[in-house]
């Protein structure tokens, strides 16, 4: 049977042939298809999301070690946070196999850095696959987990954005049943205490010694020897790239299990061809372990440290130019930066607190990170997941050592964020008896990556109904004494809380509340928010004056007309939240009848 398939979704189809019984995962981009794709075998996989990365890592040690295959997915920056449990459990091994897929994103698409890790297979002394295309990804998983439960080794499973978005036709097979293993109490060798520990160190290194003998014999790995003049060296998409390049008629060495990584074969390769280029996507690990082996390569001086290695980018870099394309006039293509859609409901409370010239705004990873930029100008730092609460405390800590202090710093994060890690921050901030700002805005959903469900939405990522987390109730118990709920379309409501937050002279919490506008409203949605979004706003221009005031609530619904010199508002894109009629002067904008 065979079928077109993105790489995510022929990574959930390898795991499903490979008889994987559970699978865990945080949502974020390239990684999330992964995981909603799996969810769908619902007969023969367990799929949950976890809070965080840590928790799924950790979630699938435990499947592990209770017998069964299991697989855990997420995006580079999300191993940042895993890395506690993926060294140890390196040092544990595993019962039934254990794989996790790492989406690293060259080219920072949505991403707040560009790391390489596979400098985390290398690091935490466990082997590494790296597909090409969807039907490598699919394969390769099956081979991934016999190869973790043949050698007693987490496996990294490193796939890029191009992978996982791109499709190619996939050759799919049967569902191989594999039987969950019987758990049996070792403590040797799951409890990692040091005396057991320092035995298992041990291990690890044996380890590395049997998989670098598979390395130089798995077919995973191989010569493709034609021209003797150029040979080049490549893992993951980049062997794809390469081929558009240099053609069929080149040498190549395709390196699909690349930790550790294949010496001898190295060595024969650089002896059938008289120069060698190495392509790989940002860190030169491949072209070191050349060098490292006395053998003579062009890498990164010549080839870009960063970026996508793509078959212009290569050319360009090989041959000097690329090539013929169409000619343009750049300076008539329209910039289109991202923005907050029409009727987010960010965007009432970044309107209000973009006026607070005292306040230094630390912010998170998720849509409301668009609240830096014009017209909200609202947010000034912004690091990682659950940071943002935490470096609002650190910020005003050091605020109140001024005596002519000024100041007050404000942290916000979405809902998803908070259960993710924010959670933790806000616990640290109260604990030291912080008096800094802590925003929540609970848009129901995780919708920076598409809408998955989390612990306050109520359904599992399967579809069961489940216990939705108060987030008021839990701030509480924290012991925190300010907390307010709030609607962000209320303008006046969301200015009056913000200034009440900022006279306080204690820790306090506001949480703005209303669904993303996007989503499909859950039952308990449209119990709590009835009425929401039913019809929609428009200019009545016999009133506009063209001040352009509600432009400034920067909605993409709204445009300004030059011609007319009036406001307009498109009834295609406009929900009807009203933000922008409670800041009309004149009462130019109203809502349409129902």
């Amino acid at each position: 049977m065979k079928k077109l398939l993105t790489g995510n979704e022929a990574i959930a189809r390898g795991a499903y042939e490979a008889g994987v019984r559970y699978a865990s995962a945080y949502p974020g981009t390239p990684s999330t298809e992964i995981l909603e794709n799996l969810a769908l075998y619902k007969e023969d996989i367990k799929a949950e999301w976890a809070t965080n990365e840590k928790v799924a890592l950790e979630f699938v040690i435990g499947a592990s070690f209770a017998g069964a295959r299991a697989i855990s997915s997420m995006k580079h920056v999300g191993v940042n946070v895993a890395a506690d449990p993926l060294f140890t459990n390196a040092y544990t091994g595993v019962n039934g196999g254990l794989v996790l897929v790492s989406a690293d994103e060259p080219g920072q698409h949505s991403s707040q850095n560009e790391q390489d890790n596979r400098n985390y297979a290398k690091f935490a002394k466990i082997p590494m696959f790296e597909p090409a295309d969807s039907q490598e990804a699919k394969d390769m998983l099956k081979t991934a987990f016999d190869v973790s439960e043949q050698y007693d080794t987490p496996v990294l499973f490193r796939v890029t954005t191009r992978l996982c978005h791109s499709k190619c036709i996939v050759e799919c097979e049967d569902r191989k049943e594999v039987n969950i293993k019987e758990y049996v109490k070792n403590a040797e060798k799951t409890v990692t205490v040091p005396a057991h520990a320092r035995k298992l160190r041990v291990k690890v290194e044996e380890r590395m010694i049997k998989l670098a003998e598979y390395s130089e014999t798995t077919p995973l790995n191989f010569m493709e020897i034609k021209d003797s003049k150029i040979g080049v060296v490549t893992s993951g998409c980049c062997y794809v790239f390469a081929k558009e390049v240099f053609g069929e008629d080149a040498s190549y060495l395709k390196l699909g299990f690349t930790n550790p990584l294949p010496h001898k074969m190295m060595k024969e390769f650089a002896s059938k061809v008289d120069k060698i280029y190495v392509i790989e996507e940002n860190d030169p690990i491949i072209e070191n372990e050349f060098k490292m082996l006395g053998i003579d390569c062009i890498g990164k001086d010549v080839f870009p440290y960063m970026g996508e290695m793509t078959s212009d980018v290569i050319r360009k870099a090989v041959y000097g130019k690329s090539l013929e394309s169409i000619e343009y006039d750049k300076s008539k293509v329209v910039p289109r930066p991202p923005s907050l859609c029409a009727g987010c409901p960010h965007r009432g409370f970044f309107y209000e607190i973009g006026k607070r010239k005292d306040a230094v705004i630390s912010g998170d990873i998720g849509c409301y990170t668009l609240g830096f930029a014009p017209p909200y100008n609202a947010m000034d730092l912004a690091v990682c997941m659950g940071a943002s609460l935490s470096m609002a405390h650190g910020a005003q800590q050091v605020f109140n050592m001024k005596e002519d202090n000024a100041k007050r710093a404000v942290g916000v994060l979405g809902d998803s964020t908070f259960f993710h890690s924010g959670i933790n921050s806000l616990l640290g901030t109260i604990y030291n008896k912080g008096n800094s700002i802590n925003v929540i805005l609970d848009n129901r959903i995780t919708g920076m990556t598409g809408h998955q469900e989390n612990p306050g939405s109520g359904y599992t990522l399967q579809g069961e109904s489940t216990q939705i987390v108060n987030i008021e109730e839990v701030v509480k118990a924290f012991g925190v004494k300010n907390v307010r709920v709030v609607n962000p379309n209320d303008l006046k409501a969301v200015k009056e809380t913000i200034d009440w937050a900022f006279d306080l002279d204690e820790s306090s919490v506001i949480i703005t509340r209303w669904p993303c506008v996007l989503k499909k409203l859950s039952k308990e949605d449209k119990d709590e928010f009835c009425g929401v979004f039913t019809s929609k706003c428009k200019v009545d221009e016999a009133k506009c004056i063209g001040c352009k005031k509600c432009i400034t609530v920067g909605c993409p619904a709204i445009s300004f007309n030059k011609e007319t010199k009036k406001a307009v508002i498109d009834a295609n894109t406009c929900v009807g939240c009203e933000v922008c009629a409670q800041v009309c002067p004149v009462k130019a904008i109203e809502k349409e009848a129902k």
